[in-house]
């Protein structure tokens, strides 16, 4: 990390250049929000952020773009995981860093930052500048911070209604979980690096550069983001026992976790012998019979709560939403 910190945002003595892209349809009231993050920011001392809402067409990535271009040191994105990964994507090799202000109801770097849906933290982690550069994973022309996945976890995704999700949160996964539950294996072909390839018959293969998946629960304990690595989980569980037993290994952090394979490598390409779902981040890309996933070291700068070397992203998080609620009172009684 130390190569890199030469390209961290200073800002200088004032407040930092900011934009918020915003995803209009995870937003309940938007010029509350604008009035919430406009106040405690100048109270913090930072100028008035410009303000970029994403479309259909445009989850993220364009708006992005346009704001570097305008020249700003952090960009907030507000929104779910489509919208972060968006705004990921237009910022990998940038010197510009990234905040995540939580809206949607999955948002997996957020889980992994420990700030759920709160805001404030998210805006207290930004105007306290912790700064860390993390690797991100790249297939195709996208990326992502946490994980990509092909089989049963974007076929849960796919299955999680909306509706559902808006209701009670990240539960409703559970719900989509339970329908692929029997659902056939698929056969794939696991290249890693230039190690001979391993073959087998799977529910899910997940390439994570983050360990931690909704709920809090850690897959990966292994997995950092910034070591220079991807971690690689092969599930195999064939029955509804073998599920149970797999999930309760992980709830329980076990050392070995039954039907499920870990590997670890820099560069991951899997081939299934029919097309599959497949997502990044907890949103669904196009199906497809092969995911070729690459880390990218020490390509993003992401806000996030104090000290910098924790191994855990939120680590602190929590005292950061209160020194977070104390900015955002201060900005109403302004």
């Amino acid at each position: 990390m130390d190569a890199g910190q030469d390209r961290r945002p200073s800002g200088g003595d004032g407040g930092l250049r900011s934009a918020v892209v915003v995803n209009p349809a995870k937003v309940a009231d938007l010029d509350k929000l604008r009035r919430t993050v406009n106040d405690a920011l100048a109270v913090a001392g930072w100028p008035e952020p410009q303000w970029f809402e994403t479309t259909v067409d445009d989850p993220g990535r364009g708006q992005t773009e346009q704001a570097v271009k305008a020249g700003v040191d952090l960009i907030f994105a507000c929104g779910g995981d489509g919208t972060v990964m968006s705004c990921v994507s237009a910022l990998v090799g940038t010197d510009v860093a990234l905040a995540v202000l939580p809206q949607g109801t999955g948002n997996l770097l957020a889980a992994n930052l420990g700030l759920s849906t709160d805001l404030a933290a998210g805006l207290q982690v930004a105007v306290e500048r912790g700064r860390r550069l993390l690797d991100v994973g790249a297939v195709e022309d996208q990326y992502f911070t946490v994980m990509a996945g092909m089989g049963f976890d974007a076929k849960m995704l796919e299955a999680t209604n909306e509706t559902t999700k808006a209701r009670i949160g990240w539960p409703a996964y559970v719900v989509g979980a339970m329908k692929h539950l029997r659902d056939r294996p698929m056969r794939v072909q696991i290249r890693i690096d230039d190690r001979p390839p391993v073959r087998r018959r799977v529910r899910s293969v997940l390439i994570a550069n983050v360990g931690r998946l909704q709920g809090g629960v850690h897959l990966l304990t292994e997995a950092e983001p910034d070591d220079g690595w991807l971690d690689v989980a092969v599930l195999t569980p064939r029955n509804l026992r073998h599920w149970l037993a797999l999930g309760w290994a992980v709830i329980r952090r076990s050392g070995q976790v039954p039907q499920m394979e870990v590997f670890r490598g820099r560069t991951v390409v899997v081939t299934s012998n029919r097309p599959q779902p497949r997502e990044l981040d907890g949103d669904l890309i196009a199906p497809g019979r092969r995911l070729h996933a690459e880390i990218r070291p020490q390509a993003l700068w992401l806000c996030v709560p104090q000290p910098e070397d924790a191994p855990d992203l939120s680590d602190d998080a929590q005292s950061a939403g209160e020194r977070g609620e104390r900015l955002i009172e201060e900005a109403r009684r302004e």
